[in-house]
């Protein structure tokens, strides 16, 4: 047995939906992009074919009958549900494919060498990375995750802790002066202390969780990112508080040395976001397991 024929079009019952919504049928032509004489045809014809007046007229607006009123509910959970039906469908569709913006020295100094990896495990995920210093808008773009740093509070984003970022002040082997060795934390005063501008706190922290005074070190040049004062120390300009785990090639090329394992146990970390509310897909689902898997093993 078949309702089709018992069902009145689809598009009336746009046009109802969008009217009852506004109130208007001139605001429901502008959003449907037709006329105001269009919406009133097609509610008239859906009130013919239900034979209930679904509206009340009135010369500055429309009210919905107590018929109209009752109506509206179940249709508006029926758009609701077909509007999730589809875009549940054009997820599927991309599921084995993830869209992914990181932050450029994430990327290449802690990302890129572990990306062999990923492709091994999920060789049919094709994934798009695009370098990023901002936050995502994810509302109207088409990236579908990003790793962010800092404190975990952005808005409308899931934000899923990654792991803690420990500083450590590092610097080029060829800064230090044989005559002013740099045996203990508080022989770095004499040399120039390279700071982050939006992370200009983390020194004086690092200095007071190791009892020493700020005011007797010498402030140096002051860069945008903690990638930049890293390549500035490894050029011989100061001493930088650096997370090891992005140095990795210096460290181990000679470039840079660490001079302290005292670490700043900074409130800022990486977290991998995305969304709030979103579904994910099997791609985001597998990326998300995996970079927390390597994190914990990193």
């Amino acid at each position: 047995m078949t309702f089709i024929n018992r069902l009145p079009p689809l598009n009336s019952l746009k046009c109802f939906e969008s009217a009852a919504r506004h109130g208007s049928f001139n605001k429901a032509a502008q959003e449907l992009n037709v006329t105001p004489s269009a919406i009133s045809h097609q509610i008239k014809g859906l009130e013919s074919f239900l034979g209930i007046e679904l509206f009340r007229r009135t010369k500055r607006k429309v009210v919905l009958t107590e018929a109209g009123a009752s109506y509206i509910k179940p249709i508006k959970q029926i758009f609701e549900k077909l509007e999730q039906a589809t875009a549940d469908l054009m997820s599927a569709q991309h599921a084995g494919s993830l869209r992914l913006a990181v932050a450029p020295a994430f990327l290449t100094r802690w990302l890129m060498p572990r990306m062999e990896r990923f492709q091994a495990r999920y060789p049919d995920i094709e994934i798009e990375i695009r370098s990023s210093m901002g936050l995502q808008d994810f509302s109207i773009g088409d990236i579908d995750m990003a790793v962010y740093f800092g404190n975990g509070d952005w808005d409308d984003v899931e934000a899923h802790y990654l792991r803690p970022i420990r500083l450590a002040p590092v610097c080029s082997p060829k800064l230090i002066k044989p005559e002013q060795p740099i045996n203990e934390p508080e022989d770095m005063r004499f040399y120039p202390l390279l700071h982050v501008s939006k992370r200009s706190d983390e020194w004086q922290d690092w200095l007071l969780q190791n009892d020493l005074d700020p005011k007797a070190f010498r402030r140096g040049l002051m860069f945008s990112s903690g990638s930049l004062t890293a390549g500035a120390a490894a050029q011989g300009l100061g001493i930088a508080l650096a997370d090891l785990s992005l140095i990795t090639p210096e460290i181990e090329s000679g470039q840079l040395q660490v001079l302290f394992h005292q670490h700043l146990n900074t409130s800022r970390s990486f977290y991998l976001v995305f969304e709030k509310n979103r579904a994910l897909t099997p791609a985001m689902a597998a990326f998300k397991a995996w970079i927390i898997e390597e994190m914990q093993d990193s």
